[in-house]
């Protein structure tokens, strides 16, 4: 049997033709999808004149859990203030979205995804152990979930980081270099915050501390805070070819001579390992050909 929720939103949805046949149709898919996330998410026996604000809440944390772009969560917020018009609960989701901490729009450019954190940025961060996480995802290429569950007392081998496998993806433990001041003064401020722990405080757990990062990023305006690794490749690449790499606006890949050619190979090699990437082919997303 269909859940009563669905059902009932898809009735919604035949009696309100609202809008192009392509409107109408994503509209009853997103609604179908939305009325699954709340089963799941163990909210049952729910209606469509059930929806309230802590619906709206647990929907939208989910969705910058699982770092979708701002244009797509945009697009379940209009489904949800549709639905809330119709039932006549139009006050039960907030007018704007960054009520919810959902971010106006990327802040990267259309050629290159790397992106730097700003000290304007970083100071809207609140969080002192998500800030921290940050300028470690900037200054080591780390993912997201190795910048939370780094410990610097495990991990600073002195000229090396060395990433314990169970923080990372794929399980892989790796090293990394630690080539320059800036990096060095990352680390330092990382042991004075957490000393032996890791980047989550004692009273959180993972999950808890994501939830944590999702929403202070969002507050502070990042989305798609990936681009942090991008930055890294980038800088990595110019420093062991000497020049920039084509997404950063340097040569392609096929203008460059025979022997340029095996530089760029060795360094792409080098970017990969050091970003957790076992193929040399995964950094064309980074670099660009």
């Amino acid at each position: 049997t269909m859940r009563d929720l669905n059902y009932q939103l898809k009735q919604l949805c035949y009696n309100n033709p609202d809008g192009s046949y392509n409107t109408q149709a994503d509209r009853q898919r997103l609604l179908n999808l939305i009325a699954d996330q709340l089963h799941e998410m163990g909210y049952r026996g729910m209606t469509t004149r059930s929806l309230k604000p802590k619906h709206v809440e647990a929907l939208v944390e989910r969705w910058l859990a699982g770092n979708l772009s701002p244009g797509t969560i945009k697009n379940r917020m209009n489904c949800l203030r549709w639905w809330a018009a119709k039932v006549n609960r139009a006050n039960v989701v907030a007018r704007h979205n960054a009520h919810y901490g959902i971010p106006d729009r990327q802040f990267v450019t259309s050629h290159s995804k790397a992106q730097q954190l700003t000290a304007e940025g970083l100071v809207q961060v609140k969080d002192l152990h998500v800030r921290m996480s940050l300028e470690l995802q900037q200054a080591f290429g780390l993912r997201r979930e190795e910048a939370i569950k780094f410990r610097p007392g495990y991990a600073d081998r002195g000229d090396h980081l060395e990433l314990k496998a169970s923080w990372t993806k794929g399980g892989k433990a790796r090293m990394i270099p630690i080539r320059h001041d800036q990096q060095r003064e990352v680390l330092n401020r990382a042991h004075r915050l957490v000393g032996k722990g890791a980047l989550i405080p004692r009273d959180r757990n993972y999950i808890q501390q994501l939830r944590i990062y999702e929403r202070h990023t969002a507050a502070a305006g990042f989305s798609k805070l990936h681009g942090l690794r991008h930055y890294y490749a980038q800088q990595r690449y110019e420093e062991l070819t000497g020049w920039k790499a084509p997404a950063a606006g340097g040569p392609p890949q096929k203008s460059l001579t025979p022997e340029q050619r095996a530089i760029d190979r060795e360094a792409r090699l080098t970017v990969s390992k050091e970003l957790g990437h076992e193929r040399e082919a995964v950094t064309g997303v980074y670099l660009s050909k």
